[in-house]
């Protein structure tokens, strides 16, 4: 029987030289008259490994890992006999044993990402026997209402920042008229430090399409779009070649699976703008105008895309449903705290040793992360602050990081978990000079619309500027908090209402960093 040789697809892992490491395979496997299977799979989340390579000797058998494999290391691999499981292999310099015992993902709780770097991406087949569709085929048997109840029990709150109940906002999409309702998955990952969106679509892209099916089938909704980033071309054919295998196979598109149930599904680009990930920019976005924020109400439950109800969920959000559907909203519920429910899937970023992902349950600490998985600074210099959910997120002093991952938590310590990126910064940082990125963030990023964003962060990198510089420094630390508040209560959305976050945590737990001078 031919070994299993996975080399990952994923373009984290193909930045660092897999495409090579899976041609030196392939060529000496065929210079050496050895026969072997070739899948390319998604990452396993562990960056720091990459590229990794796995070989089973039995389909479905348990896989032996190798990382980070460089393209001169192959020959010696295969002269080791990686390929055949022998005990020399197991002295390999790239020896790690095997793959599910690596202590950073055997300590996690993976249920959206189970199948993540285990399958092949694009193979149906795969999917279906690693329990994809399970999900999809339950909800085929109940009413929708049934289905959003499910949903509800879980707890399951939208994972790209807002932390919206799911449940809520899919029953108001139901319970809404129109002559025609859409589902909306926001791919648009513009945070810093984030990737887990690409993750799964690179990596498991029919949990995607079935979260999104399933979703249509809750509400009512027969056309689905997937509004993705530009920047990520290889999620962008991934999906596109899942689609279509989809299609074919039934599980999209006019009549699913013989229900009379329909559903079609396809992939719009977005230009590169940060407002488009806001749901209601990104929703004028797909209707083919400038990315700018709309008013609220109407709510895009409501009145939404092309003036139609509309659920508008992250990918991660839409892609924890179908295990909720497949094991019952309950068994999602039990994992967690308080009214974080489930998991959510963590991205360490930064000055960090072993970035990566991780998907553990509600309740988890900060420092655990940093330290149990993330193993502390890649300088090995002492953390200083760790920013929590993208560019908005606020920076975190060594005094925080026992705070538990827990919505409520967070917003008790003036801070957001939002897509769960986490950016890490040792003793060496400046955080006056990190306040006024945030502002220059705002400045760069805002669609125009409102005064509090436009003009607001502009003058918000004057004053930052002016207070370092040693000028009337308490006058303008007292502007600027103004500003910032005026920020927060004015601003028409998320980007001009949460970038003082940042600006006000480096201004409170680092103040020494603006009176260098």
């Amino acid at each position: 029987m031919k070994p299993i040789i996975y080399v990952p697809r994923d373009s984290g892992a193909l930045s660092v030289g897999a495409e090579s490491v899976e041609q030196a395979i392939a060529a000496e496997a065929l210079v050496r008259g050895i026969e072997i299977e070739l899948i390319r799979n998604g990452s396993r989340g562990m960056y720091w490994l990459e590229p990794l390579v796995e070989v089973a000797l039995t389909p479905g058998g348990e896989r032996t890992a190798y990382g980070p494999v460089r393209r001169n290391d192959v020959a010696s691999l295969f002269d080791a006999g990686f390929h055949t499981g022998a005990a020399t292999a197991r002295e390999h310099k790239r020896a790690l044993g095997p793959t599910e015992q690596i202590p950073y993902l055997a300590k996690q709780q993976r249920l959206t990402f189970a199948r993540v770097g285990v399958v092949d991406p694009i193979s149906i087949v795969d999917y279906e026997a690693h329990g994809g569709w399970r999900g999809l085929t339950a909800a085929l048997s109940l009413d929708p209402m049934a289905i959003v109840e499910h949903v509800t029990t879980s707890g399951l709150r939208g994972r790209g920042g807002a932390a919206f109940p799911t449940g809520i906002m899919w029953k108001t999409v139901a319970g809404a008229h129109g002559p025609q309702k859409y589902i909306v998955a926001n791919a648009d990952e513009g945070d810093s430090g984030t990737f887990s969106d690409r993750m799964v679509m690179e990596g498991d892209p029919f949990m995607l399409i079935e979260g999104m099916t399933i979703a249509g089938l809750a509400v009512g909704a027969t056309r689905g779009y997937i509004y993705l980033r530009s920047e990520y071309p290889h999620a962008h054919t991934v999906l596109n070649q899942a689609i279509a295998a989809a299609t074919v196979k039934g599980y999209l598109g006019h009549n699913i699976l013989g229900s009379g149930r329909d559903f079609d599904l396809e992939v719009r680009l977005g230009a590169g703008a940060y407002i488009c990930g806001e749901e209601t920019a990104l929703l004028e976005s797909l209707e083919g105008k400038r990315g700018m924020v709309r008013p609220k109400p109407p709510l895009p439950a409501l009145e939404g895309l092309f003036g139609c109800p509309t659920v508008v969920n992250n990918v991660i959000t839409l892609a924890s449903v179908p295990f909720i559907l497949a094991e019952g909203g309950a068994a999602y519920r039990d994992h967690g705290e308080g009214r974080s429910r489930g998991t959510l899937p963590l991205q360490l970023a930064g000055n960090i040793k072993q970035g990566g992902l991780v998907e553990r349950a509600f309740g988890i600490t900060l420092r655990e992360l940093l330290y149990d998985f993330g193993g502390g600074s890649l300088s090995g210099r002492p953390i200083r602050a760790v920013q929590v959910g993208g560019p908005l997120g606020a920076y975190l002093p060594e005094s925080q990081f026992d705070t538990p991952i827990d919505y409520e938590a967070f917003i008790k310590i003036d801070a957001m978990l939002g897509h769960g990126g986490i950016v890490v910064f040792d003793d060496t940082v400046d955080m006056a000079q990190m306040a006024r990125y945030a502002m220059e963030f705002c400045a760069i990023e805002s669609c125009g619309k409102c005064t509090p964003c436009r003009i607001g962060s502009t003058r918000g990198v004057e004053v930052v500027d002016k207070i370092v510089a040693g000028t009337e420094r308490e006058a303008n630390t007292a502007l600027l908090r103004d500003l910032c508040d005026t920020m927060v209560g004015g601003s028409l959305c998320a980007l001009g209402g949460m970038t003082p976050y940042p600006v006000l945590s480096a201004l409170n737990h680092f103040p020494e960093d603006f009176t260098k001078s």
